[in-house]
């Protein structure tokens, strides 16, 4: 069983980080799949895939790769640049999927219309690893450390999690940035001096996982939970990924059938994701009430009832 990080040439905040980690002791050229894209291996479990494309646009790399290997894959790990309207330095992470999309929708940024890969485990236990190797090695606090919102592709359907250096060219080529997230996946994966970090089992004591629901790109409200608590971190679905058709001035009182838009979809979608990759886990949603209206937040509650989705409080992750 092998985890696989994926890196592009075209993107130095993909690449940089990928050479770094590459850098470390153990590595052997592995096979080339596809004929394009170069591996390495490090051990019986980790490869790394160094492909020459746009980081979304290699779809299904899990099933590519054991289909050519017979090794099976249990996690993907994406290195990539991050780009905010801010410019403000950021190492972030975060799911991906675009299940608020439908047939027809155009696609950004990859994936496919009502799909989200299952959140990888180790999230949520990574962004405080990543904090404190930031800290370490004196990025924090000219660099950001936070998760991001489930968005955009490429395809897959194993556990999977973004890795992003940003927010301009100046910081996407930074060495000690990349230096950085090369410790967090070696530390992370268990390959330094200590046991690795975020191995989900049904076994485990917490079983709490939060699904986001709400809430800005930067999930600032969910963000506050998971930092206090260090908790597992599923879907993050933020505003816009929730569209919601306003029922206006209508007198019949508006209900989860009435208020269009593809929000139940997307939570739906979300919730089944993150369940598929916690499995034995009480699956929580977690809302940031004070970003939606009235008439949204009950409809969104009327649904996670109906559902069966159960809503947590800040003090139930504890």
């Amino acid at each position: 069983m092998v985890t696989l990080v994926v890196a592009t040439t075209a993107d130095p905040a993909s690449i940089n980080p990928a050479r770094a980690l590459l850098a470390l002791p153990g590595w052997q050229p592995g096979p080339t799949l596809d004929g394009t894209i170069r591996s390495f291996k490090n051990g019986d479990s980790l490869r790394v895939l160094e492909h020459d494309n746009s980081i979304i646009e290699e779809d299904d790399l899990d099933r590519r790769w054991e289909s050519a290997t017979g090794e099976t894959v249990v996690e993907l790990i994406f290195l990539s640049k991050h780009v905010a309207a801010s410019n403000r330095p950021a190492l972030t992470v975060h799911p991906i999927g675009v299940p608020h999309l439908k047939d027809g929708d155009v696609l950004p940024q990859g994936g496919k219309p009502g799909w989200a890969a299952p959140p990888c485990p180790r999230i949520g236990p990574w962004l405080l690893l990543l904090k404190k190797i930031a800290e370490s090695h004196n990025l924090v606090p000219e660099f950001e450390i936070t998760l991001e919102a489930t968005h955009h592709g490429p395809i897959t359907t194993k556990p999977t999690m973004f890795i992003e250096i940003g927010s301009t060219e100046e910081y996407w080529g930074r060495e000690d940035a990349a230096r950085v997230i090369a410790l967090l996946i070696w530390e992370g994966l268990g390959l330094g001096e200590n046991a690795a970090v975020g191995i989900w089992s049904s076994s485990t004591e917490k079983k709490k996982v939060l699904l986001g629901i709400g809430g800005g790109h930067y999930v600032p409200r969910h963000m506050d939970v998971i930092l206090k608590d260090g908790i597992w971190v599923g879907h993050l679905l933020s505003g816009y990924s929730l569209p919601m058709e306003d029922p206006g001035q209508s007198k019949v009182k508006a209900t989860i059938d009435s208020i269009g838009g593809t929000w139940k979809e997307a939570i739906q979608v979300a919730f089944d994701a993150t369940k598929t990759a916690f499995p034995g886990g009480e699956i929580l949603a977690h809302l940031d009430h004070k970003s939606f209206k009235s008439w949204q937040k009950n409809a969104i509650i009327e649904f996670l009832g109906k559902e069966s989705i159960k809503i947590g409080k800040p003090a139930d992750f504890c």
